[in-house]
């Protein structure tokens, strides 16, 4: 439990940088620089879209949880979807003027383990030569990537005030590649390649326009070989790197590591519609994953030295997980303190 008197002062401190950067005017709604917090469904609220207004945040994402718990989240979201408070909710961002988009792990829920008895050849082989319906699947089955798009498809339909932009994002794991003799000729960024190019192209059969991320996380960092369908875009999300110092910090090996192959992706996948997903605001990690949320702070040296560092190369979409920093975390710590990501977005 925290000082009473400490919480006052650190929200009416989180409160007035706030207000301070929404005094600025500086709303950016133009397209040189954009930007979007994802927060988990469950802790979308009037507070969160309001304070996403007054920083001129002009995006929502919302993000299920990942993780073993993914599928399950999945379809708690797509429920709450179905109701009349959550869709007045999402009503009231848009009027508001924001954005709304949905980014999730999707394989287990677009091809769920339960498929393993009639379909054992769909799952994954491991290294042991063993067919396993654990993570992901086989993606050079051709019926098994049919009925993964044709889910994704019945997915993004269902996603209620959705822009055009979809994020199905293979299973939160690492080693969840497919190993079988066919598969195994790809590398893990191919096989996630050949998986969203299935499913772009189912998309665009019901929304013509539609564009698909192809997500660089963890084991897909490489640039892959296969080539991308028209609608792919990169969106980069370098959760191995070290929270605490810049991303281009030259004595950061971890950072190092995480942005090596950065420069390759982009000139793979294009400048244009490239797209961060960083961990600024993600009290969520900050929190082990676990409730009640730890108290945030913000570190905004780093926070400025990394919006420099991509706006240098070329991307102009800058988006952070924000998750864990809810209603419950406002009861106990007061207004959570953002005005340095919004800061970095009005610039």
């Amino acid at each position: 439990m925290t000082n009473k008197a400490n919480d006052c002062t650190a929200s009416a401190n989180a409160a007035s940088a706030n207000a301070a950067l929404a005094d600025t005017g500086k709303v950016n709604t133009g397209s040189v620089i954009t930007g979007s917090v994802l927060v988990h469904p469950q802790e979308l609220d009037k507070k969160w879209i309001d304070r996403c207004v007054s920083l001129g945040i002009p995006r929502i994402g919302l993000h299920p949880v990942g993780g073993g718990e993914a599928a399950k989240s999945l379809d708690d979201l797509l429920c709450r979807l179905k109701t009349s408070e959550f869709r007045s909710l999402l009503d009231y961002a848009v009027e508001r003027g924001l954005e709304i988009e949905y980014e999730f792990h999707a394989a287990r829920w677009c091809l769920p383990a339960s498929e393993f008895e009639a379909h054992p050849e769909w799952m994954r082989m491991n290294d042991a030569g063993e067919r396993v319906g654990d993570l992901n699947f086989c993606v050079t089955n051709e019926a098994a990537l049919d009925f993964y798009a044709r889910r994704a498809v019945e997915c993004a339909k269902q996603l209620y005030r959705s822009g055009k932009r979809f994020y199905f994002w293979m299973d939160d794991a690492k080693g969840g590649a497919c190993r079988c003799p066919k598969c195994r000729e790809y590398s893990v960024s191919d096989q996630q390649l050949i998986v969203a190019n299935r499913v772009i192209s189912e998309l665009r059969r019901e929304i013509p326009d539609a564009c698909l991320a192809y997500l660089a996380y963890v084991d897909c960092m490489t640039p892959p070989t296969v080539k991308p369908a028209d609608g792919i875009f990169l969106e980069f999300a370098p959760i191995e790197r070290d929270f605490h110092k810049p991303l281009d910090d030259p004595d950061s090996e971890k950072n190092r590591h995480e942005i090596e192959h950065l420069p390759a992706l982009l000139e793979y996948f294009g400048h244009d519609n490239a797209k961060v997903l960083d961990y600024w605001l993600d009290n969520s990690l900050y929190s082990g994953w676990k409730k009640p949320p730890k108290e945030f702070h913000e570190y905004r040296d780093v926070i400025a030295a990394d919006f420099k560092y991509y706006r240098a190369l070329g991307i102009h979409d800058l988006a952070t997980f924000a998750c864990y920093l809810g209603e419950d975390y406002i009861e106990l710590y007061g207004e959570p303190d953002i005005s340095a990501f919004a800061a970095e977005l009005a610039k």
